[in-house]
């Protein structure tokens, strides 16, 4: 009997084996199903720059199978806001149109331009509108993705100190949140001039151009004011020009959450430019108009002849500042 049991074995080896050929695409449908009802999305922790609030546009997330558009838009939200470098989820079989609707967000500036102004701007995707993102996306619906961020570890490390350096000399723990804001928005606007002749190009359109070198355009303003918000732990996005056509130039400035209301924050109007001279000679204003109004007010103030366009907001991606 012990010799008939040793030749079974390698029969049934044998015949083991052959089954597993016979059966291999089977086999491996079964283990791609079971992988995509089971998809290994690694969630990592977020970075030190990672926000904790949701908004109605966008939410964070641990729910990263995706069943909607808006579900796609949260996952990329999270992404963002967590400082991920780079990051994989899956589309499941019962979306139908996931990795459409990938496709479309990951091609689309202004979608992704949307998103990044709710996160921290350290957390903020590349100003490169032709390469904020790299997704890949396979048949098998795994979507990875790679971010683009506009601030170096460099940048970080010496805008931080700036900032707490300038906190330590304008701020003071019996000031208000609104005093310490507006003390924080006069001494932005004194110390930068709108960058209108393209002094520091690379930038102008980051803190580091108001901050580091005393020039600035809209986003450069706006991000400054942001790195101050965040600090001060008041709740805070940035809201972007609603896009008109191709010929239009954006913009963008803060929205602040006070008192519970959210509030419009723009102090690139606040400093207004004097183009009767040159650069250099300018006179330096410090306006408060655009100081905390509500949509309200900034609708009355750019109301006249002219439609001002720069105020020209979509509700829909930010209705927190609805009337």
């Amino acid at each position: 009997m012990k010799i008939i049991k040793n030749s079974l074995v390698p029969i049934l080896c044998l015949l083991a084996i052959g089954t597993v050929f016979m059966n291999a695409d089977l086999i491996s449908d079964y283990i791609a199903k079971t992988l995509e009802r089971n998809p290994n999305v690694v969630i990592q922790e977020g970075n030190a720059y990672k926000k904790e609030d949701d908004f109605i546009y966008v939410q964070n997330t641990k729910n990263f199978v995706p069943l909607s558009y808006n579900d796609i838009l949260n996952i990329y939200y999270t992404i963002l806001n967590n400082g991920y470098e780079n990051f994989t989820f899956y589309c499941p079989s019962e979306y139908k149109n996931c990795t459409k609707d990938v496709t479309e967000i990951s091609n689309d500036p202004e979608t992704l331009s949307y998103i990044s102004n709710f996160v921290h701007p350290f957390n903020s995707f590349s100003d490169d509108i032709n390469n904020p993102t790299t997704t890949e996306i396979y048949e098998s619906g795994e979507i990875n993705i790679t971010i683009h961020y506009l601030y170096t570890e460099e940048e970080k490390q010496i805008l931080n100190q700036k900032v707490d350096e300038i906190l330590k000399k304008i701020i003071t723990n019996k000031m208000s949140d609104q005093e310490k804001i507006k003390e924080i928005h006069d001494y932005i606007i004194e110390h930068t001039k709108y960058d209108t002749n393209n002094k520091y190009p690379v930038d102008n359109s980051k803190a580091t151009g108001p901050l580091l070198y005393g020039y600035a355009t809209c986003s450069g303003y706006t991000d400054a004011m942001a790195l101050f918000l965040e600090k001060l732990g008041i709740k805070n996005f940035k809201v972007a020009t609603k896009f008109i056509s191709e010929d239009t130039e954006g913009h963008i400035w803060n929205a602040v959450f006070l008192n519970g209301k959210w509030l419009h924050l723009d102090l690139t109007w606040d400093d207004p430019v004097d183009t009767s001279k040159s650069e250099d000679d300018r006179k330096d204003y410090l306006e408060d108009t655009y100081f905390l109004i509500s949509t309200e007010n900034l609708e009355k103030i750019d109301a006249g002849n002219v439609v001002i366009k720069d105020h020209l907001f979509s509700k829909r991606i930010y209705p927190e500042l609805k009337k």
